[in-house]
């Protein structure tokens, strides 16, 4: 039997948070049973393109949606579907137009998925015309989608957690791979020019407005001042890599942060790290909090993070408004040895295993595409 493919409509194939969720699916899923295609904007990065392609993906590109090409958008996704009806299936990462196409795909007869990755909009005029877009989201999905409950009640209201056709999907994790390794360790340290006893706090996400490392590096600014033996590692890009760039320098702690861009072995780079700090202003369910847990990182969260990854005895929840906490929090883990995550604590991370939840959607997508084809 040929493979059903799944088509999934995502804003870029660049490194972020859907994008890793996707990936680590379909490269946990049976592919002889189940393909992937993706639908994009245009883009001049194209990280994952080459991968998706050699798995046996196609991807196709879509206009971005302006608001003032409203028609030619829903021709070209109307076109689309008329000359691709080999799909039966659309996964909907894009919340801002999910109402629009999925609309579309379902006049088609596609079984829709909505996807709610996140618990904002952001802020001004996009936020706002954002927000109008994706109340009918919850009434014209087939299925509701989020990767935690606290994401799927923002998009599709109080109630939605409560409806059959909701569905709260962990962020898929390959555990294996992020567990800890003293040689790696060792080596990325001496890649990076870190010393041994250096203590390293660490972040791993783009760097864009959510991820607030304007908080993150005033803070290890504060406590480069008292331990000057300590460094901060950044992992990602974004585009306020050049602004964070300019802090440091103005903060006077530019030698002291290290900013690698994006990677795709982000594995290699938790090894290094002494305590993983994310001070997010707003997110969906930031899977490198699940990562660093396998890695056996202590975690240092803003209050505003939902509690669906406080999974281990390593995480901790800490107030923005109140800094000196941080501060004081970062020096207590200053003092503990850096180990692997406990077996017990790899138990309770078994949920979030990429091959169970890449199972589980299998058998979704399977089921789904056949009711579509009858």
């Amino acid at each position: 039997m040929e493979s059903i493919r799944v088509l999934h409509n995502i804003a870029s194939l660049h490194f972020g948070g859907s994008q890793a969720f996707v990936m680590n699916i379909y490269n946990n899923i049976d592919r002889e049973k189940v393909q992937f295609d993706f639908v994009v904007t245009p883009e001049e990065r194209k990280d994952l393109y080459s991968q998706v392609e050699q798995m046996g993906g196609r991807i196709f590109v879509c206009p971005k949606y302006t608001g003032k090409n409203h028609f030619a958008y829903c021709k070209w996704w109307d076109d689309f579907f008329t000359e691709h009806p080999e799909y039966h299936v659309i996964h909907g990462h894009v919340r801002s137009t999910a109402s629009i196409y999925l609309k579309i795909a379902k006049k088609h007869g596609l079984v829709t998925i909505a996807h709610s990755h996140s618990t904002s909009n952001g802020s001004g005029i996009s936020a706002i015309v954002k927000d109008m877009l994706r109340l009918p989201i919850r009434h014209t999905a087939d299925y509701l989608f989020a990767c935690s409950d606290k994401a799927g009640k923002w998009l599709y209201g109080e109630k939605a957690t409560e409806q059959p056709n909701y569905r709260m999907i962990p962020n898929g994790v390959d555990l294996n791979r992020f567990a800890f390794c003293e040689e790696k360790r060792q080596q990325m340290r001496q890649d990076l020019g870190i010393a041994k006893d250096t203590f390293v706090l660490g972040h791993i996400g783009r760097l864009t407005v959510p991820k607030n490392h304007q908080f993150l590096v005033e803070l290890f600014a504060e406590y480069h001042k008292e331990n000057p033996n300590s460094r901060l590692l950044l992992v990602g890009d974004g585009e306020l890599f050049g602004t964070v760039q300019q802090q440091c320098t103005q903060l006077g702690i530019r030698d002291a942060v290290i900013m690698v861009g994006s990677k795709t072995n982000t594995e290699d780079y938790y090894q290094a790290m002494d305590v993983f700090v994310f001070p997010s202003l707003w997110e969906g369910l930031p899977v490198s909090v699940v990562e660093a847990q396998a890695n056996g990182l202590h975690c240092l969260l803003s209050d505003v993070i939902t509690h669906d990854v406080d999974l281990t005895d390593q995480v901790k929840y800490l107030a923005l408004a109140n800094k000196k906490v941080w501060l004081c929090e970062v020096a207590n883990l200053q003092r503990k040895h850096r180990i692997a995550a406990t077996t017990e604590n790899m138990a309770k991370l078994q949920p979030f295993d990429a091959t169970v939840v890449a199972k589980q959607l299998q058998s979704f997508y399977l089921e789904q595409d056949e009711r579509a084809r009858k």
